[in-house]
């Protein structure tokens, strides 16, 4: 549309995005107006979804846990445990290590709602690793993860791992997705809590 002056450009575009919206094209929808935008497998990859579904199983066995039972009766006797989140590993092949920070805050949150230990901020723990020079991955080496523990003042620390395995056959696929999750006691590096949720996606024809 040149030549037009901006404002009636801007409403010859918008004239036309309802045209074709009317006559039955794609359009953009809000979550709002559709409740079941986010339920829909749009493909095979780990989606917002999926994780907030391991995310919440992995916090529920450890919320169910004696671990944390032995948190709670420590905490009655004035012995609040301490305990740091770090992340968690992606050995899949899915870029979403964003989103797995992202959920670490959700679990944080619960933890910290829980009201019997005391939780050291997840921005705390990654600014620690900058002082410390340390490369990220460092924290899934046991003994750099127990350094660090340390350093923070954690009794315990929870990590885990995204696994995935891919089968294909005849045009068919299915993943399996596995977030596997522990708390590992920084002193004795013994595991005090660890847990598995998964869950499957295919392509069938």
């Amino acid at each position: 549309m040149p030549g037009l002056p901006s404002s009636k450009r801007l409403l010859s575009m918008l004239t036309l995005a309802v045209a074709v919206s009317a006559c039955g094209g794609p359009a953009y929808v809000r979550g709002t107006e559709n409740p079941d935008l986010d339920k829909a497998v749009m493909s095979t990859g780990l989606d917002k979804v999926d994780l907030e579904q391991l995310f919440k199983e992995n916090s529920k066995s450890l919320l169910d846990s004696p671990a944390m039972q032995r948190w709670k009766d420590a905490a009655k006797d004035g012995k609040e445990a301490t305990v740091a989140i770090f992340p968690v590993k992606n050995d899949t092949s899915e870029h979403i290590d964003d989103q797995l920070n992202a959920l670490l805050s959700d679990f944080e949150t619960s933890l910290v709602n829980s009201g019997n230990l005391t939780v050291i901020s997840h921005e705390r723990q990654l600014a620690l690793v900058e002082e410390l020079k340390l490369q990220q991955s460092a924290v899934f080496e046991q003994d750099k993860a127990a350094q660090l523990g340390r350093q923070l003042g954690a009794q315990y620390f929870v990590t885990g791992k995204m696994a995935s395995a891919d089968e294909k056959t005849d045009g068919e696929r299915r993943v399996q997705y596995f977030l596997y999750m522990q708390v590992i006691e920084v002193e004795t590096g013994a595991i005090r809590w660890q847990n598995k949720a998964a869950l499957t996606k295919g392509l069938i024809k």
